[in-house]
């Protein structure tokens, strides 16, 4: 494959733990610094790279991501690519993570929404100790007496990385009033919305982007149970296209959103105000679904 890579298959992550002469875990920290290379921090200049071991043996990337004329809050932290990656990738489980600073409380709060996520293992590259041992930590080690979906939810509910249906469709006048781009657009943004993590607000939505090149990328919306560290469905479909080979936010030419109409929690102004100063060329377009009764 051309380019920047996001995720190692379990094969070669093995046979290059192989040849390095050690376990899979211990080959993540020698992976952050070219993770750092990869992250787009305009504003800050500060390069964060994250590296996860999810459970199928496959290795995930994860960088940090600033977009020059907007509030710092619509930055993508490392950590929240990461997970992202694993959840466009059908990954059911993270299990180890190296990352290259120690994640902000915002980071380790995100990670709460993770199953087992108390026995996720981190090792930070920037902990001298840590460097020198090769020691993981458990997440509660830095996430101690944690607020998270265990006193919201129950525990039958899907958590960020397992499988979920929200019920959501389209209104049959929706159909038929756009050219073939923009049905592909609501389609994957459906899709999208449908395997959204909104437990809390119940305002499930997705974001369908499109490149000058036809290719098309999705982003789910995720929240967490302590609201503020939710991930837009917006920036998860930049997640996606940067992951996916994107170069320049101005190659993105379309958007869509699909969400539900009259929501407590509405995503079509920010995601219209940050498409529209990472690529003023970007047309986007709202499509309001329905619930399943």
């Amino acid at each position: 494959m051309d380019g920047p890579r996001f995720v190692i298959e379990a094969s070669e992550a093995e046979s290059m733990a192989k040849k390095s002469g050690i376990a899979i875990p211990l080959l993540l920290p020698s992976l952050v610094e070219s993770a750092q290379g990869l992250a787009r921090p305009p504003i800050s200049k500060f390069h964060v790279g994250a590296v996860g071991l999810g459970s199928s043996g496959r290795v995930f990337f994860g960088v940090n991501l600033e977009f020059p004329g907007l509030p710092l809050h619509h930055s993508v932290h490392a950590e929240q690519f990461l997970v992202m990656n694993l959840a466009l990738n059908d990954e059911s489980r993270l299990n180890f993570l190296a990352v290259s600073a120690a994640p902000c409380g915002h980071c380790r709060q995100f990670l709460q929404e993770v199953r087992a996520a108390a026995e996720i293992e981190i090792f930070v590259s920037s902990i001298e100790s840590c460097s020198k041992s090769n020691d993981y930590v458990p997440l509660p080690e830095l996430l101690p007496h944690r607020f998270g979906p265990d006193d919201l939810l129950d525990k039958s509910i899907p958590l960020i990385l397992e499988p979920r249906f929200n019920g959501l469709s389209l209104p049959d006048e929706s159909a038929g009033n756009h050219n073939g781009d923009w049905e592909k657009l609501k389609s994957v943004a459906l899709n999208a919305a449908n395997v959204s993590h909104a437990p809390y607000s119940k305002c499930p939505s997705g974001v369908a982007v499109m490149d000058a090149d036809g290719r098309v990328y999705k982003g789910p919306y995720m929240e967490s149970a302590a609201y503020n560290p939710s991930m837009g469905p917006v920036q998860a479909a930049v997640i996606a296209y940067v992951s996916g080979g994107g170069e320049g936010y101005e190659k993105i030419v379309a958007a869509v959103l699909v969400e539900k109409e009259g929501v407590e929690v509405k995503q079509e102004h920010t995601a219209r105000l940050l498409l529209q100063v990472i690529s003023p060329v970007c047309e986007f377009r709202v499509v309001h679904c329905i619930a399943a009764v």
